[in-house]
C-alpha cells in the first residue's frame, strides 16, 4: 500500500515523466554544483584581484573597467573551466550522502531501477552541458576579446605588443610570407619578403623594407621593392624605385599570435577562418581544428563524468564519502591531464587523426563509464 501511495505521489509532477523524486535529485545536483562554482569563482576573483591590484593602481584602471571590462569577461572562462570538475564532485558528494543515509537503497527497494534513477542526473547534466556549450561557442570568445583588450591597456606584463618579431605565414599553396618587426600601432613592418616555391625549389621572391599595411584597402605599400627570379643557376635581381602597392592574401589580423586570435572567434567566425586557411594551404590547420573540436568535446565530458560519478557513489561504503570523492577527483584530474596531452599531440596533425586525438579522452572515459555503470548496484 505504501509503495502504491509513493507511486501515485510521484505521478503528480510539474513535468510529465518528471517525478517528485526527480525534482529532489535535480535540486540537490544543481544546487550543489552552482554553490561549488560560485564559491570557487569568488576565490579565484579575490586571488586574481590581490595579484593584480598593483597594476590596477599604477595603470590607473577605472573601477568600472576593472569590474565590467575585466572580471565580467574573466568569469565565463573559469565557469566553463571548472564545469566538468565540479559537476563530478557535486554528483559524488550528494550521491554518496544519499547512499550513506540509505536513501538510494530505499528508492531501489520501492521498485525504481538504477537506470530510471539516472534520469534526473541525465537532465541536470544536459542542462550544464548546454550552458558549457553556449559559453564555449558564443560567450567566451567575445569575453576573451574584451579581456585581452583590457589587459593590453592596464596590465604591465601585457603592455608588450602581441606580435612576434619574426612572422612566417603561408598565404597560398607554395607561397610564403616573412614579416619582420611588425608594429600594429603604425601598421608598419621593417621588412617583408614573399617567396614562391615549386616543389622544394624557390623560383621567385619579392622583398620590401618599411612596408605599410593599409587597413582600409587591405593592400601593402612600400616606397620601393626588389624582385629575384631564379632560373637554373642564375639569380636575376631587379630593384624597383617605383612604389609597391599590392594586394596580398595576408591581413593584419593573421599577423598576430594565431593561437590567441582563434580563441576570440565565435564558432561561425572560426569555421569561416578555418575554411579560408585551408584554401591558403596553411600549415597550422591542426591547431585550428583542435580549437574547434575541443569547444564541443569538453561540454560532452560533463555527461560522461556524471555517469561515472553516480555509478561510483551509489553504493553505500563503510569508509564514507571521502573515498568516493578521492577516487572521483583522481579520475577527473586524469581526464583533464589526458585532454591537455592529446590536444598538444593533435596540434601537430591534421584531418581525422587530429579530430580523433581531441575526442580520445572522451572515448576512453565513455568506456570507463560503461564499465563502472555495469558494476553499479542495480
Amino acid at each position: 500500500m505504501g509503495d502504491y501511495r509513493l507511486e501515485e505521489k510521484n505521478r503528480r509532477s510539474w513535468w510529465p515523466g518528471f517525478k517528485i523524486l526527480d525534482g529532489y535529485i535535480t535540486r540537490k545536483f544543481l544546487g550543489t554544483f552552482f554553490l561549488a562554482i560560485a564559491l570557487i569563482i569568488i576565490i579565484v576573483v579575490v586571488f586574481d584581484a590581490v595579484e593584480k591590484i598593483d597594476d590596477f593602481i599604477e595603470m590607473k584602471a577605472p573601477l568600472k573597467e576593472i569590474v565590467f571590462g575585466y572580471y565580467i569577461n574573466f568569469v565565463p572562462y573559469f565557469i566553463n573551466l571548472f564545469c566538468g570538475l565540479f559537476t563530478f564532485i557535486a554528483v559524488i558528494f550528494f550521491t554518496s550522502q544519499m547512499a550513506g543515509h540509505t536513501e538510494i537503497t530505499a528508492i531501489q527497494a520501492s521498485g525504481v531501477s538504477f537506470r530510471r534513477l539516472l534520469w534526473p542526473y541525465f537532465i541536470s547534466s544536459m542542462l550544464i552541458m548546454g550552458i558549457s556549450l553556449f559559453l564555449n561557442l558564443e560567450v567566451i570568445p567575445s569575453a576573451n576579446s574584451k579581456r585581452v583588450e583590457f589587459e593590453s591597456q592596464y596590465l604591465r606584463k601585457n603592455k608588450r605588443v602581441q606580435y612576434e618579431p619574426h612572422i612566417y605565414r603561408q598565404i597560398e599553396p607554395g607561397v610564403f610570407a616573412y614579416v619582420r618587426n611588425y608594429n600594429p600601432s603604425t601598421n608598419k613592418a621593417s621588412f617583408m619578403t614573399i617567396e614562391r616555391f615549386e616543389g622544394s625549389s624557390i623560383v621567385e621572391s619579392l622583398e620590401a623594407g618599411d612596408i605599410t599595411y593599409n587597413d582600409q584597402t587591405g593592400r601593402w605599400e612600400a616606397p620601393k621593392y626588389a624582385t629575384h627570379r631564379f632560373e637554373g643557376d642564375s639569380d636575376i635581381f631587379e630593384l624597383h624605385d617605383t612604389k609597391l602597392d599590392t594586394l596580398i592574401n595576408l591581413t593584419e589580423q593573421e599577423l598576430g599570435k594565431v593561437e590567441n586570435l582563434i580563441t576570440t572567434m565565435k564558432i561561425k567566425e572560426l569555421n569561416q577562418f578555418i575554411e579560408q586557411q585551408k584554401e591558403k594551404g596553411s600549415d597550422m590547420i591542426g591547431i585550428f581544428e583542435v580549437e574547434r573540436h575541443k569547444r564541443y568535446s569538453y561540454p560532452v565530458s560533463v555527461f560522461i563524468l556524471t555517469v561515472i560519478g553516480v555509478s561510483l557513489s551509489a553504493r553505500k561504503m563503510r569508509s564514507g564519502t571521502g573515498v568516493n570523492i578521492g577516487i572521483g577527483v583522481i579520475l577527473c584530474f586524469t581526464y583533464i591531464m589526458l585532454g591537455r596531452v592529446f590536444e598538444e599531440i593533435a596540434k601537430g596533425n591534421e584531418g581525422w587523426l587530429s579530430t580523433l586525438l581531441v575526442w580520445l579522452p572522451n572515448i576512453l572515459f565513455a568506456i570507463i563509464a560503461a564499465y563502472i555503470y555495469r558494476k553499479a548496484p542495480k
